[in-house]
């Protein structure tokens, strides 16, 4: 099956999170739709493309992983919805939207967070998202 990649940053994030992954839509099709998740990211560096964030550039190669041979061996579409937080200084800023959004509460990036029914179904955080069989957890939270 296929994975589809979507990024996004705080200032388009609203439009696309109500697109892909409407409440009730899950319930439609009785369970067999989309696994939805979203990655909460540090912004990258053009010259390098790496993060700001070392946590992230350690996370994101073992979170994809796991997401493609997940969608394969589920034979499930995934959609990553990846949110890009911003620089350091705006991610810092304790004020932050998803700091504050009661959705997301977010302490640090990389977060994974598995959605269904419109809530989050599991969540790793930053100090476990390298962590391959945590983020095997999270996939697998919901069948």
């Amino acid at each position: 099956m296929t994975v589809e990649k979507v990024d996004v940053t705080v200032a388009d994030f609203d439009a696309h999170f109500d697109r892909l992954f409407a409440a009730g839509e899950d319930v439609e099709d009785g369970g067999k739709g989309k696994v939805k998740l979203l990655l909460f990211l540090a912004d990258r560096d053009a010259s390098s493309n790496q993060t700001w964030c070392p946590d992230c550039n350690v996370a994101e190669p073992v979170i994809y992983d796991k997401v493609e041979a997940a969608a394969k061996e589920k034979e499930k579409d995934v959609v990553l919805l990846r949110a890009y937080v911003g620089d350091k200084p705006t991610w810092r800023d304790p004020a932050h939207p998803w700091r504050v959004d009661p959705r997301f509460k977010l302490t640090g990036v990389p977060t994974l967070i598995r959605w269904e029914n419109g809530a989050a179904a599991a969540r790793l955080g930053d100090d476990e998202a390298h962590l391959a069989d945590k983020v095997d957890t999270v996939l697998n939270a919901s069948n």
